[in-house]
């Protein structure tokens, strides 16, 4: 005779701690839990609705410059170290974790318009608009982890001055010792040679940004100020593709994941996601700011990136999505001139107009700090419980609702208001024209004029 007993092991009813609650054993026979759907709801609801409560993006702003913060560079070697160059001539190592200045890098005589550091994080490259190119020796480790700032004040490790106009960009080679400079022209540079090795032009307009792309070194994207984004190849003695489209392209980041694929900030108030090897339309197009976009960062996922806008605001876009996440805004943050993600994808670093940088939490209602194991399981079974009833209209307008200034949402009904009248402009013309003169376009073709091979 075979007598069936119960018996549960202490390991799964024993308290991690005197005042934590007692476990209690549920049966869910759904027999017995007719109202467990709506339990669930409820649970989605609540959970949406703390989301909200603590979303606390903000964590802190970093002020030392006195002029226009104009552009920023993450160390791969070290986690909390970030460079930043502003429009006085100063470049600053910050420590992040502590939200001070380590060190300072004097040198430049006008606008430090691209700083950059290379794969090894030893050597920092920046260029400006007096015409010259510096290398910087990046201090050690244990200098970022003393608590008073450096006195001693670094010199250039070299010095390139060039007659053509002003840099306007700087980006350094993935695990190599090429760097490449934009301005009149993309010229490409050796750490040890005091010339470029090489240069590319195609046509006379200034180029204003240029990116590595991380999975093939020898590839290289930059935009010019005749609204064209041009890829190159180093291996090759002349540009590969040029596209060119309605607006210019401000800066251009690189997916770090799916390295074939990049994300152009534009001044049409939009980011267009292409294909390198298919420039005649558009991945995706990222909507939702209401002024120029001005520089674009990828996270190291590659699931999203972060954009920064002369609307004075940073939006957090998923990769595939048409619009943001998140945004972020203060009261005295100014037009914001570049972004950066953190090198763990948990922050985000902006640098605007009114001189100071800004720490920003990647997921505005997440918790800093050391999770106990049943408060990560809660999170856990909270974005559980949202996702799942996420389709559902009270809970899709609360996961949804993001508080804008009176600025950007008057902005954005006036746009929207313009669109529309547009297109009913278009339908009307359609309407009247001869069948099939007037073809449909799609969005992600319209913005695009010619590709140039």
């Amino acid at each position: 005779m075979k007598v069936k007993v119960i018996s549960r092991s202490t390991d799964e009813f024993t308290r991690e701690r005197s005042n934590d609650l007692q476990r209690v054993f549920h049966n869910f026979d759904p027999n017995l839990r007719t109202q467990e759907k709506a339990v669930e709801y409820v649970r989605a609801l609540n959970a949406a609705k703390l989301e909200k409560v603590f979303a606390r993006p903000f964590i802190g702003a970093m002020d030392g410059h006195i002029d226009a913060v104009t552009c920023m560079a993450k160390n791969p070697n070290n986690l909390k170290g970030l460079f930043s160059g502003s429009a006085d001539g100063d470049i600053r190592l910050w420590d992040l974790a502590n939200r001070r200045t380590v060190c300072h890098f004097p040198g430049h005589q006008g606008a430090v318009k691209g700083v950059t550091v290379s794969t090894d994080g030893r050597i920092l490259v920046s260029c400006g608009s007096d015409s010259s190119v510096k290398l910087w020796s990046i201090p050690t480790d244990t200098v970022m982890d003393t608590e008073d700032s450096s006195s001693d004040t670094p010199k250039p490790l070299a010095d390139y001055v060039r007659t053509n106009p002003n840099f306007r960009a700087v980006d350094h080679q993935w695990d190599g010792d090429l760097f490449a400079t934009a301005g009149a022209q993309v010229d490409i540079w050796d750490h040890n040679r005091s010339q470029p090795v090489n240069s590319f032009e195609w046509g006379v307009d200034t180029v204003i940004s240029v990116r590595f792309n991380p999975g093939e070194p020898n590839i290289l994207a930059t935009s010019a100020s005749d609204r064209s984004i041009v890829v190159y190849d180093l291996r090759m003695s002349s540009p590969a593709r040029k596209l060119i489209m309605q607006t210019r392209t401000n800066s251009i980041a690189w997916n770090p994941r799916e390295p074939m694929n990049f994300t152009a900030a534009n001044e049409d108030c939009n980011c267009y996601s292409y294909d390198a090897r298919k420039l005649t339309e558009a991945k995706c197009v990222h909507k939702d700011h209401v002024s120029a976009v001005m520089d674009i960062d990828y996270s190291p996922t590659g699931r999203e990136f972060v954009t920064g806008s002369y609307d004075r605001t940073v939006r957090i876009f998923e990769y595939n999505a048409g619009h943001s996440r998140e945004i972020y805004h203060t009261k005295r943050m100014q037009r914001v001139f570049c972004v950066k993600f953190s090198g763990d994808a948990t922050y985000v670093i902006s640098g605007s107009d009114d001189t100071n940088l800004r720490l920003w939490k990647a997921n505005a209602s997440e918790q800093l700090g050391v999770l106990l194991p049943r408060e990560r399981k809660q999170h856990d079974y909270r974005e559980a419980v949202k996702n799942r009833y996420k389709h559902l209209p009270e809970v899709k307008r609360i996961v949804r609702h993001r508080h804008l200034p009176k600025p950007i949402y008057k902005a954005s009904a006036l746009r929207r208001t313009m669109q529309e009248a547009e297109k009913r402009k278009e339908d009307r013309r359609r309407a009247h024209s001869a069948p099939g003169s007037m073809p449909k376009e799609s969005v992600r073709k319209r913005r695009i004029i010619k590709e140039i091979e």
